[in-house]
């Protein structure tokens, strides 16, 4: 099946979960925001959710300073 991960095309496995994907893409990161099809999608709703063929997914990583 094909995503778009971060504006880059990528395969994964059909009945792949978003939770799954994010561990993949961000393992120690916990400041992070997700969007799927430009739409926010909470972490206690990520888990549940399973990706389909096309989605856009955006995984945003917040960074502190001044």
């Amino acid at each position: 099946m094909n995503i778009t991960v971060n504006g880059e095309k990528s395969k994964i496995p059909a009945g792949h979960k978003l939770a799954d994907l994010i561990k993949t893409q961000s393992p120690s990161n916990k400041r992070i925001a997700v969007l799927l099809n430009d739409d926010l999608i909470p972490s206690d709703k990520q888990a549940g959710h399973i990706l389909k063929q096309g989605d856009r997914v955006e995984i945003l990583t917040f960074a502190g300073g001044g």
